[in-house]
């Protein structure tokens, strides 16, 4: 079982275009069309299934909302912030 991250933990480790809120990390991910937000969906939900680590993902015409917590945790962990990371380099 992972450990929760403090609040000063996850602020300063945040990476790039991820904010908190409550006991999640979200990045919203802008595309040119549907489509392209789409793949970058199923991508991101390969990565996921291989890390058995699972966003909840909310799909838009141009963007795709990800979102990551530690549920068995009830917060935010190392795991979280390496998923957010590793999505960072799909998008």
């Amino acid at each position: 079982m992972a450990e929760l991250l403090d609040d000063e933990e996850i602020q300063s480790r945040l990476p790039e275009g991820w904010e908190r809120d409550g006991e999640e990390i979200t990045r919203t991910f802008e595309f040119d069309d549907y489509l392209e937000g789409v793949d970058f969906a199923r991508e991101v939900g390969e990565l996921a299934e291989k890390e058995f680590h699972h966003p909840e993902m909310i799909v838009g015409y141009e963007e795709v909302e990800v979102r990551f917590t530690s549920h068995e945790e009830g917060g935010i962990t190392d795991q979280d912030i390496e998923m957010a990371e590793r999505v960072n380099d799909e998008g």
